[in-house]
């Protein structure tokens, strides 16, 4: 084990073995692989800090008498792995008292400071103001007393920045760079500054954000990078690339390339004189980018040609950046490429192609390209990126009409997005491995072409009715396009989304194609004529209803879905198709929905919104800022509310709101393809009347309760087989619940059966009446064949003959009869006598018999005369309807309810 190792093992010897204090180092470095510096002693300290529980940098080392301070190092990887900052920290001792909320008291470190000041503020006052920047400051856990001490000295006395300034006293110091040893601490670096890179954010481990600069030194024994931190950021502007400067206060540790200095946040600089003896003369060479050598750092002067897309990469399981500019001047072009954290140079420089720029401290070097030719490219290290107006030959882009493209490659282009869909996702043949792709069509004066973005391209963000420009696609043919071309992007192409650099001319063109991109009213989507145009529309959803299934021409099963869907011109269905049926879609909700196409039918058009249909979900502010109406307003305007006493037949766009006041069992039944379907009656009231209503599959399926509010959006009135106005749940109609103000105005149930189930003598009852209560005595029962045979398929009367059954109306032939259970009677009261018949349920409950124990009996040549004839003499309270029997010329009640039975 090294000595200084030993020194911290001494501290835990206690705890651990010397074989275990090794293991827990490895450890410690293998947890932290990411920092790139971190070294044998620094990994020793942590160990320490683990056992003891104190932080190692107040622990007395015997080789580093000095204040063993915060320590932050930046390294770089390879020209494809990311940078990544990282942080380790080692707190003073007052760091460690300041981890805690405390106030500051005038110790006579901060006298010294205080005293400079004394006559312009209070000591209350010094230390508040130490507290305040204690507090601005708190995750830069290097900042001691002494420092804040110091920036409110520097405010007081109204300094330009809130750290050291510049000293114009230099002290004296020979220590030459080749000198300097790694671990040194509170050194004086002195050198030519080389290059100046530019400034980088990052952010620390508590998150918060924080910059950094690498400043190249150099003296005629060696060069060191410098690292400025985020408290170091002010002295940058006090020297620039070939001035001589000395740092004070710098850590000297390994880094990268070599040894560097760190900056602590009260590093001062001053200005040294000129010595050629101790200092290299220093020399901006601008190169021409034709000059360019291999494996040298270069300078030079050049035009933005093209700026890609960042892109992204991983490797070694470490996701980086990545962005090749194309530079040109008077001799040629090269490529400039910047990695990970510099990328952002693009966005913080605001680069655009057609900007001129100097690039200090550019790093050549030579690799083969796709031909398989040697080319010399530029990597961005430690140089540094200046945006300014250079003389330099202007670069005439050449944009070629989209009208007469044709195929070729490298192809700019410029033009409004006038259709666009969204990403798609594809997995590659050759590794399985997952692929993006997006397609939009992007358009001019002169005509249209798609272009096909793939990978990290399609996360840029793009609109219907944005101005692109488009720099080095590829054309190629093709027969799925209207114009029989498109255009593909590939790693080197830029895709600018509303450049700045537009003439007055151009922005015409544009904005008169824009304003053809407008959403339709939906109300004219009936004047369409043309099957399968496009069409853009806004507005909300008004109902929504059940996937369906149906089976292809080849075998496979699709799926569709309708949904009702409006605007304050109109309303139009939509069918969502597959993938498209089962996204989630609520009533009420704003969309804006592109690409659909129409589909002309007998009665009217509908939209198809399929895979290359965007379907965007609006919140409501942006509902509000395209003056999409609200739901309730919406319903008002397409749908007339009628009460149920004022429906009439086929009449259209209706909402009938009511409570159920009877619900019937379901009814299950066989569809034309041999699928199972599902019906249920029910009837629902209002303060006007009643109406009965048929409710299909899901709807049929849903639970249910008397008293339920209900509210029904466009249902199909029809009028049934007694004459009866009834409303149909069609695929148009959509069940909703009552809104709370539609409540408001909704009569309870109790209110809704007192006044729907009105009292009647039979003198009085009149043909049609409906949901009568009418109270009679039984004095007629009809005990003939009270079990009727059925056909099982249609349902027709059939007789038995021979020990077997034929339907005459489907030509079935079976043994097993279908049974219907039949009670024909006659009732009277004081007023009158009327024939009624009770089936099924109602004959059961009547009865007292269920139709099964009926069925039995039957089948075992019994019959259940008796009690048939029992019911004579039993008075009935009902709720029935009126209705005339043309066949006899006489008028029935038919019963929906007993509400009462006895003798």
């Amino acid at each position: 084990m090294q000595e200084e190792l030993l020194q911290y093992y001494e501290k835990v010897k206690d705890q651990v073995s010397e074989e275990e204090f090794e293991r827990e180092i490895e450890q410690v470095k293998e947890n932290n692989a990411d920092v790139e510096f971190l070294d044998d002693i620094d990994a020793a300290k942590q160990v320490v800090e683990n056992h003891l529980g104190v932080d190692t940098s107040i622990l007395s080392n015997p080789n580093d008498s000095e204040e063993r301070p915060f320590e932050v190092t930046i390294g770089e990887e390879d020209s494809q792995d990311s940078e990544e900052i990282t942080s380790d920290v080692s707190a003073d001792e007052d760091t460690m008292e300041e981890s805690e909320d405390y106030d500051f008291t005038m110790t006579e470190e901060i006298r010294e400071y205080y005293d400079q000041v004394k006559d312009k503020i209070s000591e209350e006052e010094f230390l508040n103001r130490m507290k305040f920047f204690r507090n601005e400051n708190s995750d830069i856990l290097f900042m001691g007393a002494d420092t804040f001490a110091d920036m409110v000295v520097k405010e007081v006395q109204n300094k330009e920045e809130e750290v050291d300034a510049i000293s114009d006293r230099p002290e004296y110091d020979s220590t030459s760079i080749k000198d300097l040893e790694k671990g040194s601490r509170d050194k004086i670096v002195s050198g030519r500054v080389i290059s100046i890179s530019n400034k980088r954010s990052f952010k620390t481990r508590k998150g918060s954000e924080g910059e950094v600069c690498n400043v190249e030194l150099q003296d005629n024994t060696g060069t060191m990078r410098c690292v400025f931190w985020t408290a170091n950021m002010p002295l940058l502007k006090k020297f620039q690339e070939g001035d001589i400067i000395q740092i004070k206060n710098v850590d000297i540790k390994e880094g990268y390339s070599g040894l560097e200095g760190n900056l602590r946040p009260r590093s001062s600089i001053a200005h040294l004189e000129d010595d050629p003896d101790r200092f290299p003369v220093y020399e901006e060479t601008i190169t021409s980018i034709a000059d360019i050598e291999p494996e040298t750092k270069v300078n030079i002067i050049a035009r933005i040609v093209r700026i890609p897309t960042v892109r992204s990469y991983e490797k070694n399981g470490k996701q980086g950046k990545v962005a090749s500019l194309e530079l040109q001047d008077e001799t040629g072009k090269i490529t400039y490429t910047l990695w990970n954290k510099n990328v952002e140079l693009i966005e913080d420089l605001k680069l655009e192609d057609g900007d001129t720029v100097k690039i200090l401290a550019a790093q050549a070097s030579q690799r083969m390209n796709r031909d398989g030719e040697n080319e010399i490219s530029l990597t961005h290290w430690d140089g540094r990126i200046i945006k300014g107006e250079y003389d330099v030959p202007e670069i005439e882009q050449e944009f070629t009409p989209i009208g007469g493209l044709s195929e070729s490659k490298d192809v700019s282009i410029k033009g409004v997005v006038v259709r666009l869909q969204d990403i798609r996702k594809f997995i590659r043949k050759s590794d399985q491995s997952e692929g993006r792709l997006r397609n939009f069509d992007v358009g001019d004066s002169t005509g249209s072409i798609r272009v096909t973005l793939w990978g990290d391209d399609t996360s840029i963000l793009i609109n219907k009715g944005d101005i692109v420009k488009v720099i080095g696609g590829d054309v190629r043919f093709d027969d799925f396009t209207e114009s029989g071309y498109s255009m593909n992007t590939n790693f080197n192409t830029q895709i600018t989304v509303n450049p700045e650099n537009l003439t007055i001319e151009e922005l015409d063109e544009f904005e008169a194609i824009r304003e053809q991109l407008r959403p339709v009213p939906i109300g004219s989507i009936e004047e369409i004529d043309d099957d399968g145009k496009e069409v853009d529309i806004i507005g909300r959803i008004l109902s929504v209803n059940d996937i369906n299934e149906f089976q292809r021409d080849d075998g496979t099963v699709g799926e569709v879905r309708s949904v009702m869907f409006a605007d304050e011109s109109g309303k139009v269905q939509l069918s969502f198709w597959n993938e498209r049926a089962h996204e989630k879609f609520v009533v009420g909700d704003a969309y804006q929905i592109e690409n659909a196409r129409t589909r002309l039918g007998m009665m009217s058009v509908d939209l198809n919104i399929g895979s290359g249909s965007r379907v965007i979900k609006l919140s409501e502010e942006q509902a509000a800022a395209m003056f999409i109406p609200e739901l309730s307003t919406l319903e008002k305007t397409i749908y007339n509310p009628k009460k149920i006493e004022d429906l009439d037949e086929d009449e259209e766009d209706t909402i009938i709101m009511g409570r159920i006041i009877e619900m019937y069992d379901v009814r299950e039944f066989d569809r034309d393809t041999g699928e199972p379907g599902h019906v249920r009656n029910i009837e629902i009231a209002d303060d006007t009347g009643a109406i009965r209503v048929a409710l299909w599959d899901n709807d049929a399926l849903k639970d249910r309760n008397i008293g339920d509010p209900i509210k029904l959006q466009n249902p199909r009135l029809s009028l049934n087989r007694d004459n009866r106005l009834e409303a149909n749940v069609s695929r148009a109609t959509t069940l909703l619940e009552p809104s709370e103000s539609e409540l408001e105005n909704l009569p309870s149930i109790d209110e809704l059966l007192e006044a729907i189930y009105v009292d009647r003598t039979i003198e009085s009852l009149l043909e049609d009446d409906t949901n009568v209560r009418v109270t009679g005595r039984i004095i007629e029962v009809n005990n003939d064949r009270p079990l009727r045979t059925r056909c099982p398929n249609c349902k027709n009367t059939v007789e038995e003959e021979d020990g077997g059954y034929i339907c005459e109306n489907c030509g079935l032939t079976f043994e097993d009869p279908e049974y219907l259970l039949v009670v024909p009677t006659k009732i009277e009261d004081e007023t009158g006598e009327i024939s009624v018949t009770f089936f099924e349920n109602l004959a059961e409950e009547l009865i007292g018999m269920t139709k099964e124990e009926i069925v039995s009996l039957h089948e075992d040549n019994l019959g259940i005369e008796d009690k048939l004839q029992d019911l004579n003499g039993m008075t009935i309270e009902i709720i029935a309807n009126v209705s005339f029997d043309m066949y006899n010329e006489l008028t029935r009640l038919s019963p929906k309810k007993i509400l009462n039975k006895y003798y």
